[in-house]
C-alpha cells in the first residue's frame, strides 16, 4: 500500500534518473490535460510532499497521487512494461529512461506557481528536510477529543502516515485506537512515527518490526485473528474514520492497547 516511504522512493528514484533531462515524450492520458506537451522542456527535479509526488518540469509540474493502486516506474527505451499499457496514465521519456505512472489515483499538471498553494494544507512531512514534530503536535492537539487513529491519518495534521503506519504506530505506542489523541504522549508519538518510516524511506519492502519476511513486517495491521506477536492476544479489527462514510480498517490487541 503506497505511503509516504514509497511515494518518497519513488520520487528519489525517478529525480536521480530524470533531473536535468531533457523531455523528449510526453504522454499525460488523463482528458483535462491531454494536449499538455513538455517536450523540449528540462525535468528540473522530482520531490515528494507527503504522500504526493510532484515532477517539476520547465514551467510546469506534473502532479501525482499514488492512492491504493498507483506506482511509478523507470525504464529504458525500447524494454518491455511490467504492467499492461492501458494503466498508463502519464508517460515522460527523455534520452536515457521512460517514467511511466500506472494508476495513479491523480494526475493534474500545474503551473509551477500553483505547487506550493496546491499543497498548502498538508501538515508537516515526516521525510522532508523541514519536518517540524512541534508544528505537527500542535496541529493533532487542535481537535484533541479526535480518535488517535483518526487524527494521525489526517494529512493536514502530519503528511506521510497511512493506514498500515498508523495502526502499528498505534500498537507499538500502547495507544488504543478510539482513544482521545489529546491524551496521547506526543512526543513518543511523533518520535516514533518519524523513526520508524524514516528507517522504511530507502528500502522497497516496508516492516514496522524490523523482519523482513513475508508475513513478519507489522505488528497489527492485516493480522486480524492471530495472536499479538508480545501477548498472544487475538488481533481484532473494526473501522473507525472522521464520519460514518468515511472508514479505515483498525487492528488493535485489545490486552496492549486497553481501553482508558
Amino acid at each position: 500500500m503506497p505511503e509516504g516511504d514509497t511515494v518518497y522512493l519513488s520520487a528519489k528514484n525517478l529525480n536521480a534518473a530524470l533531473a536535468g533531462a531533457v523531455v523528449t515524450r510526453c504522454d499525460i492520458r488523463v482528458p483535462a490535460f491531454a494536449t499538455v506537451d513538455l517536450t523540449g522542456d528540462v525535468i528540473e527535479s522530482v520531490i515528494s510532499r507527503g504522500k504526493h509526488l510532484v515532477m517539476r518540469i520547465g514551467d510546469h509540474s506534473i502532479h501525482s497521487h499514488l492512492k491504493m493502486e498507483g506506482s511509478w516506474h523507470l525504464y529504458r527505451p525500447g524494454t518491455k512494461w511490467m504492467r499492461p499499457e492501458f494503466q498508463a496514465r502519464a508517460i515522460i521519456g527523455t534520452a536515457d529512461w521512460v517514467a511511466v505512472g500506472f494508476s495513479l489515483g491523480t494526475l493534474e499538471v500545474w503551473e509551477r506557481g500553483q505547487e506550493v498553494a496546491e499543497l498548502d494544507y498538508l501538515g508537516p512531512d515526516l521525510l522532508g528536510p523541514d519536518w517540524d514534530a512541534r508544528l505537527a503536535s500542535e496541529n493533532l492537539l487542535r481537535e484533541p477529543e479526535v480518535p488517535a487513529f483518526v487524527a494521525l491519518l489526517e494529512q493536514r495534521n502530519l503528511a506521510g502516515l497511512g493506514n498500515e503506519y498508523v495502526n502499528d504506530l498505534l500498537f507499538l505506542r500502547g495507544v488504543n485506537p478510539w482513544r482521545p489523541i489529546g491524551t496521547v504522549d506526543m512526543d513518543g508519538m511523533l518520535t516514533t512515527a518519524h523513526k520508524v518510516i524514516n528507517l522504511n524511506k530507502d528500502r522497497s519492502i516496508r516492516s514496522l518490526t524490523g523482519d523482513l519476511r513475508p508475513k513478519q513486517t507489522s505488528w497489527v495491521y492485516g493480522r486480524v485473528n492471530r495472536p499479538c506477536r508480545r501477548c498472544g492476544t487475538r488481533i481484532r479489527k473494526s473501522q473507525l474514520g472522521p464520519t460514518p462514510l468515511i472508514q479505515r480498517d483498525v487492528y488493535w490487541c485489545p490486552r496492549c492497547q486497553p481501553e482508558i
